[in-house]
C-alpha cells in the first residue's frame, strides 16, 4: 500500500523545518495545527484571508480549546506564514492568549517516599528517584543512558534537554544506589531504562502510567503527574533553604521567574515568616506599660 502523497506546501513547510533544525515533535506539532486550520477553512491555507485567522481563534476559544493548545497554533501558523509562504503580514493578526500560573501540586515528603515505594518493580522506583531525586522532566529521564552517570563527580548528564540545551543534573548517594540495583538486575547495555524493546528507551506513556499506578497504589488523594515530582524536587529545595538561582540552573530553566512560581508553594518558608502584624503587637508591648 502506497502512502499518501505529501503536497508541495507540506513539503516545503518541511523543509523549512528542516533547515531551522526543528526536533522532531516540533515538525509533527506545527503540521497538525495547520492541518487543523486547513480543515476549518476548508480550502487551501496559502489562500487564507487576515479575516480567516481571526476567525479560527474565536472558533477555538469558543470551542474551549485550551490556551497552550491555542498558543501552539499560533506558532505554527506564525511560522507557516512568515516563513514558507513569505507573507509575514498574516501574522500581525494571530494573538498569543495568556495562559494563568497555576500553583503546582506538590507531594509532602512522607507522600514521595508513599509513591516511591508503592512504585511497580525496581526500574520505575529508580526512574521515579531520578525524576524527583535530580528533578528531571520525563523526556529527560526517559532519554538517560548508563554512559550518562558520572559517579566520580556525582553528576548525571542531560543531553538536549528543554530547548536543545545540555546541563549537568545533581545525583545524590541515594539515587546513585538506587540505579547501581537497577543496574545489576538489569544490565542495560545503553539506555538505562530501556523499553519493552530494549533497542529503544522507555516510552513518556509508561512513565506516566507508572507515576500513575504508584499514586493509586500509595493511595495518594491529589492530583499526581509525572511532572509533580519535579515540582516537589524544587519546592523541597526552596523550604531547606536552597538559593533559588541555584535551583534555577538545577532544573535548566531559562529564567529565574519560572524558578520563583514555587516560592508560592513552598509553606514551610512562608509560615516561617513572620507578618508585619506580629512586628506592631510586640511594638505595642514595648510601649505600653506593664500592669
Amino acid at each position: 500500500m502506497s502512502e499518501k502523497p505529501i503536497s508541495p506546501l507540506r513539503r516545503r513547510m518541511i523543509e523549512d523545518m528542516t533547515v531551522r533544525n526543528f526536533v522532531e515533535k516540533t515538525h509533527n506539532d506545527y503540521i497538525r495545527h495547520v492541518r487543523t486550520f486547513t480543515a476549518f477553512l476548508g480550502r487551501a491555507p496559502d489562500t487564507a484571508a487576515p479575516e480567516d485567522l481571526r476567525l479560527f481563534q474565536l472558533h477555538q476559544t469558543q470551542a474551549g480549546v485550551r490556551a497552550p493548545s491555542i498558543n501552539g497554533s499560533v506558532a505554527a501558523l506564525r511560522f507557516f506564514f512568515t516563513v514558507t509562504l513569505d507573507r509575514p503580514e498574516m501574522a500581525r493578526h494571530l494573538t498569543f492568549v495568556r495562559e494563568p500560573r497555576r500553583i503546582p501540586v506538590v507531594l509532602s515528603l512522607e507522600e514521595i517516599a508513599r509513591l516511591l515505594e508503592a512504585a511497580p518493580g525496581p526500574e520505575y522506583k529508580a526512574a521515579l528517584s531520578a525524576a524527583y531525586g535530580a528533578g528531571l522532566r520525563v523526556s529527560e529521564v526517559v532519554a538517560l543512558k548508563v554512559s550518562d552517570i558520572d559517579s566520580e563527580r556525582m553528576l548525571l548528564r542531560i543531553e538536549q534537554g528543554k530547548g536543545r540545551k545540555d546541563r549537568f543534573a545533581m545525583l545524590s548517594p541515594r539515587l546513585l544506589e538506587l540505579l547501581r540495583d537497577w543496574y545489576r538486575i538489569a544490565r542495560p547495555a545503553v539506555w538505562l531504562f530501556p523499553g519493552r524493546d530494549p533497542l529503544l528507551p522507555l516510552t513518556t506513556r509508561q512513565f506516566n502510567r507508572a507515576v500513575h499506578a504508584a499514586a493509586d497504589r500509595a493511595a495518594i488523594k491529589k492530583r499526581v503527574t509525572p511532572h509533580t515530582l519535579r515540582h516537589s524536587f524544587a519546592t523541597h529545595l526552596l523550604e531547606e533553604k536552597t538559593d533559588v538561582r541555584l535551583i534555577q540552573v538545577l532544573l535548566g530553566h531559562a529564567k529565574l521567574d519560572t524558578t520563583a512560581l514555587y516560592t508560592r508553594v513552598a509553606t514551610k518558608t512562608i509560615s516561617e515568616v513572620m507578618s508585619p502584624l506580629e512586628h506592631i503587637a510586640l511594638k505595642l508591648k514595648e510601649i505600653r506599660p506593664s500592669g
